[in-house]
């Protein structure tokens, strides 16, 4: 393929794009397949001759597109955000098209110093203290998720409780503090590192909140200390997965003392951009690391999770390896960043161009707006749901995402029953998608609003199939 035959297809698969978004809206929010049903409308084997684009593109619209969750539909209330703008698209066709591989500052300077100021810039803009940013000592890096981000920041707190591990691994008194409510990520984290399920320590929640408790942890920590255990590493969460709870850093912090304490703010911590919600980060300038997610809720596709840590040193001290053919001048110099040190693969691809090319194409003042937004409509929504008797919060709203469930006076049980067939009878309509949890052993219906294209009419209609379809349940 040249150029000119590049740019005529270009054309065609953009195209396809806009009319596929255009027209995301009408279709149902989740395909109505079986296992397999894929599988069987594909060739048993692959082609040995090339094939043309358009009848690929037919392909995807006849095979794809009806097996496909529909993560941008204005419909999409399930799991959190992701928010595959259109602008960021452009910024990872810009990034493929570069088809860098940027695991050094020499293999492409660009790639390593743009994602240096887009971190540096995006510490500032949501409020970070200063010692994150490189000029202070720390630094930001663009991960693939959440979930690298953990794991990297937990080999490097197991280097600074003892740097023997680099040579002689985990010795079975390392210990890792979560609450029930702290992402998957961290116990995946603990298992890939070699530490074992006993390891992961779930410290209590505060008396009447899903929050950790600051007493229990620092409890905890003396009792392990005094057996001979090692604390390594404390995860604080702001903003659940499940409910959107927020732990208390500041307190975490202050009882963890040595011990490394990472933040995962996968989906709330974007938030911060906005000053009225910037209380949600109190304490951060205390901890060690911090994690939020560019690909969740800041109009950003998949994948772009934004790591910072407090001293540079730390990751590239537990995780570089450096063979001979690695070997540069600049690298030599300790003048430039390798990113390559700052996670577990060697190879990574320039992310931050996608990322500049949202913020280009946003403004700070527009990725403020797409937050407030989605807020402002959770509000709303809340307000509903406190209004009707039928329904009850699970939990307090916690910014965009809202937890519910059905009320039929008949008890516990039969509420949780009715809430679970109400929100399968919702999802299997086709019309909305929703998820849910369990909050104090209840079943919990969760609506994340938080789509690109979701507004109030959108949120409106969900209310009004809730209500329906309550009713029906009820009988």
């Amino acid at each position: 393929m040249d150029p000119e035959e590049f740019r005529r297809l270009g054309y065609a698969v953009v195209d396809w794009i806009a009319r596929y978004r255009a027209g995301v809206g009408e279709l149902p929010v989740r395909g109505d397949v079986e296992p397999g049903s894929v599988r069987d409308q594909l060739p048993g084997s692959l082609p040995e001759q090339p094939g043309t684009l358009d009848a690929l593109l037919a392909d995807i619209d006849r095979v794809v597109v009806p097996a496909t969750t529909h993560w941008q539909s204005p419909a999409f209330f399930g799991y959190f955000p992701a928010n595959a703008s259109l602008h960021s698209l452009l910024g990872d066709m810009l990034s493929g098209g570069l088809g860098i591989q940027g695991m050094l500052w020499s293999t492409s300077p660009a790639a390593t110093e743009v994602e240096q100021v887009l971190m540096d810039g995006l510490a500032d803009a949501l409020g970070l203290d200063p010692a994150f940013t490189f000029a202070g000592g720390g630094g930001g890096s663009i991960q693939d998720s959440a979930s690298s981000g953990a794991l990297v920041t937990l080999l490097a707190a197991l280097h600074r409780s003892d740097p023997r591990w680099r040579t002689d691994g985990v010795d079975g008194t390392e210990r890792v503090y979560v609450t029930v409510e702290t992402h998957s990520s961290l116990a995946k984290a603990v298992r890939v590192a070699g530490l074992g399920a006993r390891a992961l320590r779930i410290v209590p929640p505060m008396p009447g909140s899903p929050a950790m408790s600051p007493d229990a942890l620092a409890a905890m920590l003396a009792a392990d200390r005094a057996a001979g255990l090692r604390p390594v590493l404390v995860c604080p969460t702001v903003g659940t997965t499940g409910t959107g709870a927020v732990d208390p850093v500041r307190a975490v912090a202050a009882a963890a003392q040595d011990v490394w304490v990472h933040v995962d703010a996968a989906w709330a911590g974007v938030a911060a951009l906005c000053p009225e919600h910037r209380d949600l980060l109190d304490g951060v300038e205390l901890v060690d690391s911090f994690c939020t997610n560019a690909h969740k809720w800041l109009q950003t596709a998949f994948d772009a999770s934004l790591l910072w840590v407090r001293d540079a040193r730390t990751l590239p001290d537990a995780l570089s390896i450096t063979p001979e053919y690695l070997r540069n001048a600049a690298s030599e110099s300790g003048a430039v960043v390798d990113y390559r040190d700052w996670q577990v693969p060697l190879g990574r691809r320039f992310r931050a161009l996608k990322l500049w090319t949202v913020i280009n194409g946003y403004g700070l003042e527009g990725l403020r707006a797409h937050i407030r937004r989605h807020v402002a409509l959770a509000t709303e929504l809340a307000g509903w749901v406190r209004d009707d008797p039928g329904f009850t919060l699970a939990v307090p709203r916690s910014l965009a995402l809202v937890c519910l469930r059905v009320v039929t006076g008949d008890g516990p049980e039969a509420d949780d029953a009715a809430t679970r067939e109400v929100m399968e009878r919702v999802n299997a309509s086709g019309e909305a998608l929703l998820t849910h949890t369990v909050v104090d052993g209840r079943y919990v219906m969760r609506v994340a609003i938080g789509s690109a294209t979701t507004e109030a009419a959108h949120v409106a209609a969900l209310w009004e199939r809730l209500r329906r379809e309550a009713t029906a349940v009820r009988g």
